[in-house]
């Protein structure tokens, strides 16, 4: 389907829903905003995932008593809710009047009601959208004054979902710099035009740098960390796998998992997996990475994932299928391993027993790859200029 059917599709939904978002204006008006605000974030969850830490991570560089949060969709836990505290601003958790399949038209109502609200403000805000279909779907009936930011982690279902949208999205953030270029073949495929390729901008995710490093001892068996959720791209199974077979060939290896992965892992490779399950204090999850020494990815896709700059600023080596910008940042051989293909389930298992047999052969080059990563992420992967470039940005469209 062409761009112009998207427009299309989405005017003729517009229509449609009219009568609900004139509802939802009159709930507004009967049911105002106790304060103004200068910023409306939305955001689907504040589950634990690489997206949410980053999207807090927002909030906590722009966020502050005059800002507002709204969560769109029904969280799985809430290790990442106090991240979102932190920053200061007001939070309501509409979920369960936007995500309830059963009284969809409440969801309607509620795109009038907060775009309503939006509307109403005195001062002009600035709407930022993490990945929220309902940030999308209330988008045009905001004013067109109103500057409106998209941030889009990869390229997912949301590259689909925006499209009808895009017309009113000011500027669009993308932390990698391969799913920029993936985007703008989409864009040329779809007949999409071309003004919309400039609104791109990239914005490389940021991290707290450790407050203290100590050199890793490497000395016992080696420690493999995944961090992150057991979901079906993330492959968790095989590093499971790679676990029993490294236990066969009596591998000083121990493989560690922090994150709600449990049932990503077979029964039956479970023994062979030291599993942390899900953690919230930061204190602990950066022990955990400065006792590791590989960080593992297997991901079918990935943007640029968070995990990879917390490991290498905790001096870990990396180990990575060559998904999205993780090629741009791991080196082969230099500061860490990339598996040859990523389809090819087997080849991974059998190149990631090959590459830990020669990192625990050679101790003095995993303590090379792990300074090397060291320095890297302080260089590039500081927090202030994640935040910088953030407050630039508001700033700018602020102004405009």
């Amino acid at each position: 389907m062409k761009y112009p059917l998207y427009i299309f599709k989405r005017k003729v939904e517009d229509v449609l829903l009219l009568p609900f978002i004139a509802l939802g204006r009159v709930l507004a008006y009967l049911n105002p905003l106790p304060k103004e605000y200068e910023t409306f974030f939305f955001f689907p969850f504040y589950h634990t995932g690489g997206a949410e830490k980053v999207h807090a991570l927002v909030t906590q560089a722009m966020g502050n008593d005059r800002c507002i949060i709204f969560f769109t969709r029904k969280s799985a836990d809430e290790n990442f809710y106090t991240d979102f505290e932190q920053s200061g601003c007001t939070i309501k958790n509409i979920a369960a009047y936007t995500d309830n399949k059963w009284l969809y038209f409440v969801n309607f109502m509620y795109r009038g009601m907060i775009s309503g609200y939006i509307n109403r403000q005195t001062l002009k805000p600035v709407l930022f959208n993490g990945q929220c279909n309902f940030g999308y779907k209330i988008s045009p009936w905001i004013k067109n004054d109103v500057p409106q930011i998209e941030l889009i982690h990869s390229f997912n279902t949301f590259s689909w979902i925006r499209l009808p949208f895009l017309s009113f999205i000011s500027k669009t953030v993308m932390i990698s710099k391969l799913r920029i270029e993936d985007h703008l073949q989409q864009y040329k495929r779809l007949d999409v035009p071309r003004q919309f390729n400039n609104k791109i901008e990239y914005i490389a995710n940021g991290i707290q740098l450790p407050q203290q490093y100590h050199r890793k001892s490497i000395d016992g068996p080696l420690q493999v960390l995944y961090v992150g959720r057991g979901t079906e791209e993330k492959r968790v199974y095989l590093i499971a796998k790679m676990a029993a077979v490294a236990a066969r060939q009596n591998l000083p290896v121990e493989f560690i998992f922090m994150g709600d992965v449990a049932n990503a892992i077979p029964a039956e490779l479970l023994p062979w997996c030291k599993l942390l399950g899900p953690k919230k204090d930061p204190a602990e999850i950066e022990s955990i990475y400065q006792q590791a020494h590989v960080v593992i990815i297997t991901s079918s896709t990935e943007g640029f994932p968070m995990v990879i700059e917390e490991g290498m600023a905790n001096g870990c080596t990396i180990m990575s299928t060559p998904v999205g910008d993780i090629p741009y940042h791991v080196k082969h051989g230099t500061n860490g391993f990339l598996f040859s293909l990523t389809n090819n389930e087997e080849l991974i298992i059998s190149e990631g027993v090959e590459y830990l047999t020669r990192l625990c052969e050679h101790k003095n080059l995993l303590a090379e790859m792990g300074e090397t990563n060291r320095k890297y992420a302080i260089e590039n992967f500081g927090i202030a200029a994640f935040n910088n470039k953030y407050r630039q940005l508001f700033n700018q469209l602020r102004n405009q």
